[in-house]
């Protein structure tokens, strides 16, 4: 017999914490080798950690709700016999190895084939419109679980970013950036009843990175709004049909993802990064659209990779599935990283405007309201036309007001126009 101290493994990408959601187990339980251990919530994902272990559970560290950090032991196992003698590394590194699979920290080991691939029913039915055989395709989401975005790309093939020049590369290490004049007071007494609650996984998330952003980027708001009378009417007339046959529901937003990545490829000064320290505009050349999505967690932004290859109907498949996975608590952290510039919509819920924050190291971001019916001039004469506001807000460093209303009015262009939108390759 022995007793095995399980540890929260190194989970990369800067994280050092976690949060307790739900502990599968309590003391005097017996447990099996991979059986659900403890639920943990970090600021990328959320993700349900197996034991590496089989054996009695003797103790378990933290409380729901409670903050464990990297190396703290999460529980003790009392283990009867020997490791297994053909697992050449300890149970620790083996459940280091299983943790980083499922948050989507890095790549998957090599396993025998699967008898069935887990995938989503919308992504069996995209291998089989693309002819892929999804049972040769990696996953790479929660528990190798095949996503829409592995299943095109074992078509395109994978893609390598362009070398990056000798003298276009950041020094080795980057100074901390300092920022005078701020000094954080404390709170006053408040005279009347309070509660405290604890600032604590995505929404700590939110918070640092909003505050970096309003520090870091003097923003700029650019409003119009889009006449999307045609759209509407074009949108809601193939909806039925579209549904029936591919089973995705397509929203408005997926056309302005369209339209945008469209327009980023054009303007790409808003699908950039500031890079301090060299003192260079990164221009990337691709496009990886975030959007903002409210889940029972908070404010969380998954990311389309390579947006400015999909269609309308794969935008809306995706946006659909990367959003249910987000409500679930089950998105894949890469799901969540990688964004070049960011959407979010306030329109169903309501609101004639926004003004959205940069979503840092991003240089910009798309602020979408309510369609709401108005009179407008049209063709000479008054009309109750479908009204979209809009809002860019953009970091000035990066970019000037006259390059912001030549996007957003190239962006209405589009929205106007359906059908070129609809072509355009």
């Amino acid at each position: 017999m022995r007793a095995f101290e399980f540890k929260l493994p190194d989970l990369g990408e800067g994280i050092h914490e976690g949060e307790v959601l739900k502990w599968h187990v309590a003391p005097g339980d017996e447990i099996r080798e991979d059986d659900p251990l403890v639920e943990i919530e970090t600021d990328k994902a959320a993700v349900t950690i197996p034991c590496p272990v089989g054996g009695l559970v003797v103790s378990i560290t933290g409380e729901v709700g409670g903050i464990v950090h990297t190396g703290a032991i999460l529980c003790v196992i009392q283990v009867s016999g020997e490791p297994r003698k053909a697992a050449p590394k300890t149970a620790e590194t083996e459940a280091i190895a299983r943790y980083s699979v499922e948050a989507g920290v890095g790549a998957p080991p090599s396993s025998p084939p699967r008898s069935r691939a887990p995938a989503a029913p919308a992504t069996r039915r995209l291998a089989r419109e693309l002819g892929v055989d999804i049972q040769r395709v990696p996953g790479s989401g929660p528990a190798g679980r095949v996503l829409d975005a592995d299943v095109r790309a074992s078509v395109a093939g994978p893609a390598e970013p362009p070398p990056v020049p000798a003298a276009a590369a950041p020094p080795a290490a980057a100074p901390v950036l300092g920022i005078p004049f701020l000094q954080v007071e404390p709170l006053p007494e408040f005279v009347g009843p309070v509660e405290r609650v604890p600032l604590r996984s995505i929404r700590r998330k939110v918070a640092r990175k909003m505050v970096t952003s309003m520090i870091l980027a003097p923003h700029v708001a650019h409003m119009d709004e889009a006449d999307v009378t045609e759209l509407e009417a074009l949108r809601l007339g193939r909806r039925a049909g579209i549904e029936g046959r591919h089973g995705v529901r397509i929203s408005l937003l997926s056309f302005v993802m369209r339209a945008i990545a469209r327009g980023l490829r054009e303007t790409p000064e808003f699908n950039a990064s500031l890079d301090h320290v060299a003192q260079q505009i990164v221009l990337k050349r691709y496009v990886n659209l975030g959007f903002a999505a409210d889940t029972e967690r908070g404010l969380v932004v998954p990311v389309l990779h390579g947006a400015e290859h999909m269609s309308v109907l794969e935008l809306a498949r995706e946006t659909a599935t990367l959003a249910s996975q987000a409500r679930d608590g089950d998105i894949a952290a890469h799901q969540l990283r990688g964004g070049t510039f960011t959407i979010t919509n306030i329109g169903p819920l309501g609101g004639t405007a926004v003004v959205p924050t940069i979503n840092y190291p991003e240089v910009a971001i798309l602020g979408m309201a309510m369609v709401q019916e108005k009179p407008v001039v049209h063709e000479g004469e008054i009309a109750i036309r479908k009204i979209l506001p809009l809002t860019l807000s953009f970091d000035h460093r990066v970019a000037d007001g006259a390059q912001a209303a030549r996007f957003v009015t190239r962006l209405i262009q589009r929205l106007e126009d359906p059908a070129t939108l609809l072509i355009e390759t």
